[in-house]
């Protein structure tokens, strides 16, 4: 066990004398210490306040902390070092240390260290769903929902390691036999958002170990406590030292992001976050050709799930004339029927947002609406108290040149718009320079299959606004990105090489 758990365990009695010879380090400590608490996980050690490289929690050479607040309360939960840019490069070059020996594990081995994780995330489930609650702010049952979701990448990535085919291609020379195998690429900088703290990182860290590669990754500041508690959990399942290094950053991000993307050692970047962000990540990661996965920018599930705060929900919604009227009326009942509050009240269904620019741009879209016309079934303002909670709320009449109609608003803001035929809606629709999911409902098999086709987005969900699994290829097109994550995604993380066996 290491150091700082062994600590967690130690009754501290601080006599005048002995506080005197304290050392800010030992300061430090005991604030750590104490901070344990503020979760009320069965497991304490699970909670880490030091950055993780080379197999060491570690904290940052110049001594800066990023303070870590719950959106639900804004009570400080605790801090966790401001890395920079030397540290992400001992982060790098540990990751590449490590991949010679890592690279070399059968992919047997692979798999079964990577189902005692899955193994450890199941047993710890309440924990690490707290954590993401606290941190993240969504209702419990839906960080549970998410710690299932994030295991069950470790599962299927577990089983694809040992599903990485070659294959013998006919040769044209009767003195050749062509061979094709897969190699993993090598080091890999995952660059995550925090809407799903722990399921966007074990969507991209589970193929990458499968695959062989090894990893650094920039947790997003406002909830890094779910990616050290991930770590904690693969050390223990037998994940080798430098295999995985957590860099937490905030007000470096800018010199340690360059640093992930344009370092040679690194040779692939996968990034979820908005577009102007991976726009940026992606001319870096340019400079040397690396290889790259971007992920960018019913109703009441794919628009108000984690409180609008997800990279497919519903930014703006089409209904057909003939039920505009009933529907808008149906689903604002639905909506004011919602229990905002603390996710960890066992009757919230929706919490807060994340912090105070999100709440800056839902009310930025809603008074933009308004002011071109739309009219407020529900909701449309800040709710009152410490937390960063926004009602939910449902626009009807909604003009396309409004700005949620433009823009991701990344809040619970419903905006219906009317149209009257299939071949309007497809072109609203289409008219937008992004594209990761679009959702419909229909009766009618004919257009089932038409619209499918016809939208320009990455993913479709027919009469479901559920679509995520670990299963699929998920991802988007035009400027909402570029790969696919989950489903055979360990192909993002490997090298096809080509041998040709001569002189036979």
């Amino acid at each position: 066990m290491p150091p700082t758990h062994r600590l967690i365990s130690v009754p501290l009695v601080f006599t005048p004398t002995l506080k005197s010879r304290l050392t800010p380090r030992h300061s430090l400590f005991r604030y750590r210490m104490a901070s344990t608490s503020v979760f009320g996980l069965k497991e304490s050690s699970l909670i880490h306040n030091q950055a993780y490289i080379d197999g060491k929690w570690i904290d940052a050479k110049e001594g800066g902390v990023i303070k870590v607040t719950n959106p639900a309360t804004a009570k400080e939960l605790g801090t966790v070092p401001e890395l920079g840019l030397e540290e992400t490069k001992q982060a790098i070059s540990a990751a590449s240390k490590a991949f010679k020996t890592w690279s070399k594990t059968t992919a047997k081995q692979r798999h079964d260290i990577l189902l005692k994780w899955y193994a450890l995330m199941r047993e710890h489930s309440d924990d690490l769903a707290r954590l993401i609650t606290m941190e993240n702010g969504k209702p419990f049952a839906e960080a549970k929902g998410e710690n299932a979701y994030s295991a069950s990448f470790i599962e299927w990535f577990a089983e694809e390691a040992v599903r990485t085919y070659g294959e013998v291609v006919p040769s044209a020379f009767t003195n050749i036999r062509n061979v094709v195998v897969k190699q993993p690429i090598g080091v890999v900088s995952i660059l995550t958002p925090w809407n799903f703290p722990s399921a966007m990182i074990t969507r991209k860290l589970g193929a990458a170990l499968a695959a062989g590669c090894t990893a650094v990754i920039k947790p997003p500041p406002e909830t890094p406590f779910s990616a050290l508690a991930l770590v904690e959990l693969a050390t223990r399942a037998g994940v080798p030292p430098g295999v995985i290094n957590v860099v937490t950053t905030q007000a470096n991000v800018n010199e340690v992001g360059r640093e992930m993307c344009e370092n040679t050692a690194v040779k692939k970047v996968s990034f979820t976050g908005s577009t102007p962000v991976a726009k940026m990540l992606y001319g870096l990661a340019s400079t040397t050709l690396k290889k790259v996965s971007i992920e960018a920018g019913g109703v009441i599930a794919c628009k108000f799930r984690g409180t609008g705060q997800t990279c497919v929900c519903a930014n703006r919604i089409y209904v057909q004339s003939s039920v505009y009227a009933e529907f808008a009326s149906r689903l604002a009942e639905k909506v004011a029927a919602f229990k905002v509050g603390n996710g960890l009240d066992k009757d919230t269904t929706h919490g807060p947002l994340i912090h105070e620019r999100a709440i800056e741009k839902v009310q930025k879209h809603v008074d933009d609406a308004l002011q071109q016309g739309a009219h407020l079934l529900l909701g449309g303002k800040r709710l009152p108290g410490a937390g960063s909670f926004f009602a939910p709320t449902v626009l009807s009449d909604v003009p396309p040149t409004a700005l949620v109609n433009q823009e991701e608003t990344f809040g619970p803001l419903a905006a219906l718009t009317k149209f009257e035929t299939e071949e309007e809606v497809i072109r609203m629709a289409n008219d937008t320079p992004v594209g990761l999911a679009g959702y419909f409902y229909s009766r009618d098999v004919g257009r089932v299959w038409r619209v499918a086709e016809a939208l320009e987005v990455g993913m479709v969900g027919t009469n479901t606004g559920l679509i995520s699994q670990a299963v699929i290829p998920f991802g988007g097109i035009k400027e909402s990105g570029l790969g696919r994550e989950g489903g055979h995604g360990i192909e993002e993380y490997m090298n096809i090489k080509f041998i040709a066996f001569g002189g036979l």
